[in-house]
């Protein structure tokens, strides 16, 4: 949140007309003793001119000193370097500013608070290749507070399910309502996206007039948006998570804000955005940062361009934008809790920066998780953007990467027929280049998301298909990440836009009927709980592998069609077999035997059905997740 106060002054001897009782904003609106770094940089800003001549800021606390106060081009701004001593105790420090000259001065009281001893415990606690997230989107996914659902004062006042394209009320009480749907389902974290304020009217987009209902158009950082239940609600979500013992990941745009953003309608500097191209989109060619070819040119148009008109570019160059994201980053994190970030537009970040907000962020809390998005066009290029093998001259420092290449390798090998570089045979090649991964256990792999076709559509509604998909996404190495719907069968494609793919989760309003409640038994199909049950039986066998969840894998070329990979450790050892061909196999299961050797029988951990290694036959077009037994 923000914090506003409303500053009166004492007229001594010139009166300043247009500051008399004015409002003032300031960011962050809490910080905390004992932070590793000691430095922090207050943003000041007001309608009115407060960066007088003359101008002086005082403390009133010895724990915090004024290292340097920064004007800027806007006189509305102040920014101000402050140095927080090592041993300082929580506290509430008076910060007053205001011209030497002229003697008057404008004061507000700055909470200093004392940091969370849960975190790296049971918050703050980072996410990793043991979680199975589940991704989605508040406004779509369940309505738990109807009188929320229109806030006034607010830009856009609609409200209606039956658009579209108009906010439809879900929100995080409705979410936190099925938190034993995400316990039964074996989950173990949820990706929101975003859920800071979005107070941006209707906009165009593909032709459409489009509300912010996904999240992505920030006007104020510090505050979580009212509809989904403000900065109250967001924490008692967190918290109500962190006590289910589940996790919480919130979704960081640093590229770009929407174009009603406090700093958008009054910038503190021209510098704040970039502005080379006006706001003509970037090439979206992540080639061009490690192309030994590539020009600066190409560089720049990727860098500067607005990923659309209406959603401001960043400057991340800039020290004072960078300080600024930084700090809320931080500041996130410790007054929520959160577990990891996903960073959205990866690719359209400057690079140092993201490093620097990385580094910040270990820095601060050890456990933390963040991953990034880049749609990119080969492995190469989502290894670039973090932690990699790779030689060039820029070395990234996340993580993980949202795995993009593993899921179009997941999708090519449920659809496509076997050939040397087709089908299931892009599964392999994918996971060979993983060479270019320092850990590729970090990447996030999925079969869908919310900027793509449903999995379910893509495959033609097919569950033999959609069984394949399943027991790749939860064995293969990586974080599994589900997006909502997937595991009861929603379905549907973008046709001239992404709402169609990002319709209301069945059941989450109390004007569904019980009879399409995707949430209980009743109210799914026969097919939709048979794919909800082989979900739930897998993913809660993941949990207590400790082969899927940390172990090796060995993988052997597909031959025919028939993909056989393994993950194993020194206590257990998990075969998924794949027969995509048309024929019916029985292979020679001889050819296994490095990871076979001892074992004798194998265990469906769907059904428990035990049979003979030797015995084993796979049917056309079907898959299994087996456990090796002696």
């Amino acid at each position: 949140m923000k914090k506003t106060f409303i500053i009166c002054q004492v007229f001594l001897l010139i009166a300043w007309p247009s500051l008399a009782a004015q409002e003032v904003n300031v960011y962050p609106a809490n910080w905390w003793v004992g932070m590793k770094s000691n430095r922090l940089q207050l943003m000041i800003h007001s309608q009115a001119d407060i960066a007088v001549d003359k101008l002086a800021v005082r403390s009133s606390s010895r724990d915090v000193k004024i290292i340097k106060i920064n004007k800027v081009e806007n006189r509305h701004y102040i920014l101000v370097d402050l140095e927080i001593a090592a041993a300082a105790k929580p506290q509430t420090v008076k910060f007053s500013f205001g011209g030497i000259i002229m003697n008057e001065w404008q004061s507000f009281n700055y909470e200093l608070k004392a940091r969370s001893k849960e975190n790296g415990k049971t918050r703050a606690q980072g996410v990793s290749a043991r979680d199975f997230i589940y991704l989605l989107m508040p406004d779509r996914f369940s309505n738990g507070d109807p009188s929320n659902d229109v806030i006034p004062g607010y830009r856009d006042q609609s409200s209606d399910r039956n658009n579209k394209f108009s906010r439809h009320g879900g929100d995080l009480r409705g979410i936190e309502n099925h938190l034993d749907y995400f316990k039964q389902l074996g989950v173990t974290t949820l990706w929101l996206t975003p859920v800071i304020e979005n107070d941006m009217p209707l906009m165009s987009e593909w032709g459409n007039n489009v509300a912010g209902y996904h999240g992505y158009w920030f006007t104020d950082h510090y505050n979580i948006d009212k509809r989904f239940g403000g900065n109250t609600g967001y924490k008692q979500f967190c918290d109500e998570l962190h006590k289910k013992g589940m996790k919480v990941i919130q979704d960081a745009v640093y590229n770009h804000v929407g174009n009603h953003h406090w700093f958008a309608l009054d910038p503190p500097m021209k510098s704040w955005f970039n502005t080379s191209q006006g706001d003509k989109g970037p090439n979206h060619r992540e080639e061009v940062f490690f192309d030994p070819y590539a020009s600066m040119f190409d560089k720049q148009q990727m860098l500067d361009g607005w990923f659309v008109p209406h959603l401001p570019d960043l400057n991340q160059k800039n020290p004072f934008v960078a300080n600024f994201l930084i700090q809320h980053a931080i500041w996130t994190t410790e007054e929520f809790g959160i577990d990891g970030w996903r960073v959205d537009t990866y690719k359209y970040c400057d690079e140092q920066f993201m490093n620097n907000v990385n580094s910040a962020l270990e820095r601060e809390f050890p456990a933390l998780t963040v991953f990034g998005e880049s749609w990119v066009n080969t492995t190469v290029a989502n290894a670039y953007f973090t932690r990699n093998n790779i030689s060039s001259p820029f070395r990234h420092n996340a993580e993980g990467m949202l795995d993009f290449q593993a899921a179009f390798a997941m999708l090519a090998g449920m659809n496509e027929s076997p050939g040397w570089s087709n089908g299931v045979n892009k599964i392999y090649v994918t996971l060979a280049q993983d060479v270019l991964y320092k850990d590729p256990m970090n990447n996030c792999i999925f079969l869908d998301n919310h900027d793509m076709d449903r999995v379910f559509s893509v495959i033609d509604e097919d569950w033999k298909k959609m069984k394949m998909g399943f027991n790749w996404l939860l064995t293969l190495r990586g974080i599994p990440q589900i997006y909502y719907g997937t595991e009861v069968l929603m379905k549907n494609k973008k046709v001239n836009t992404d709402a169609t793919v990002r319709e209301d989760f069945p059941g989450g309003w109390t004007d569904d009927k019980p009879k399409d409640n995707r949430f209980t038994r009743g109210g799914r199909s026969e097919k939709q709980n048979e794919a909800f049950d082989y979900v739930s039986s897998l993913a809660n066998f993941r949990k207590n592998s400790s082969a899927l969840t940390g172990g090796k894998t060995m993988q052997f070329i597909p031959k025919d069609g028939f993909y056989v990979y393994f993950r194993y450790d020194d206590r257990q050892t998990v075969m998924i077999a794949t027969n995509t061909s048309d024929k019916n196999m029985k292979p020679d299961w001889s050819q296994f035997a490095e990871r076979t050797k001892g074992f004798t029988q194998v265990r469906n951990v769907i059904t428990g059905k035990i049979k003979s290694l030797q015995d084993l036959e796979i049917d056309s077009k079907d898959s299994f997740v087996f456990e090796l037994m002696k």
